[in-house]
């Protein structure tokens, strides 16, 4: 069986909030550089939900040098048991768009310049986003040449999923609550998301920013996502104009493949959404 290491640190973003990150890799690979992977969690998501450690294990396991991280204000905890729970709420209602991608843009930046430290190829980066991960990393792609490979699942194709109704009273409130349906709790939203969104909005064009891709692209989205319909996955799809995106529907599966937080162990179609995510790397 192969044995994979498992290394956890923090990288400082621009603002000096801690970026609690993950190194994966294998034991018995460290005489040659390995494709750089690097994953990215969606909305009320963590690095550490449900099948994400054994998705990554399994794609280090390849021969890959793995990265996952928590974006600053996602609002989980930073030490021990923390990290799989929203204790910092403060945080996540004060989460936006732009803050995640400037995330995303540390993490690279600490990569490129620890280098020397690690066995990873910084000419052969592939970003993993899932959901709403997934548009941020379809932005970065498409404004970062040093990203190679793109690989989408379950995501967003906008970030505007709000109805005119819903904002309107959002910004009356100056907050939105949305409750988490595992633990409960009412998780509040403060309007700054929607001004981010509102003030940056070309930035933060995913569909536009689909278009500019033309770097190799798997796109993978189950046919029963009730969270992001995939329909989504088809408006990338057609949008990617360079013919790069591959696209991958998934039947009888929806938004995690089958996986639930906390994990209970592997799907078929969890697994076949690996074996496509492997085999996409390698060539």
């Amino acid at each position: 069986m192969v044995q994979i290491e498992l290394l956890s640190l923090k990288i400082p973003n621009r603002y000096g909030d801690n970026l609690i990150t993950d190194f994966r890799f294998m034991k018995t690979r460290l005489d040659d550089l390995m494709p750089l992977v690097i994953f990215c969690h969606g909305f009320k998501g963590f690095k550490d939900w449900g099948c994400f450690p054994y998705m990554l294990d399994k794609i280090a396991a390849e021969g890959n040098f793995v990265v996952s991280f928590n974006f600053s204000y996602n609002g989980v905890g930073e030490e021990g048991n923390e990290l799989t729970e929203f204790t910092r709420l403060d945080r996540f209602a004060e989460n936006t768009f732009t803050r995640e991608l400037e995330d995303l843009e540390s993490v690279i930046d600490y990569l490129e310049n620890h280098r020397e430290k690690f066995l990873y190829d910084l000419n052969k980066i592939i970003l993993i986003g899932h959901s709403r991960g997934g548009g941020i990393v379809i932005l970065q792609a498409a404004k970062d040449k040093r990203v190679k490979k793109l690989i989408t699942l379950a995501s967003v194709s906008t970030f505007d999923r709000y109805s005119d109704r819903l904002k309107e009273d959002w910004k009356k409130k100056g907050y939105w609550e949305v409750q988490n349906s595992r633990t409960g709790q009412m998780m509040r939203m403060n309007v700054s998301i929607l001004e981010d969104f509102e003030r940056n909005a070309e930035a933060l064009d995913i569909e536009k920013a689909a278009g500019k891709i033309n770097i190799s692209w798997l796109i993978i989205h189950g046919t029963e996502d009730i969270s992001v319909d995939y329909s989504s996955a088809e408006t990338l799809h057609t949008l990617c104009q360079n013919g790069n995106s591959e696209l991958k529907l998934l039947e009888n599966t929806g938004h995690t493949f089958g996986a639930v937080h906390p994990f209970q162990g592997t799907t078929q179609k969890l697994e076949e959404a690996i074996l496509l995510i492997n085999e996409f790397i390698k060539n």
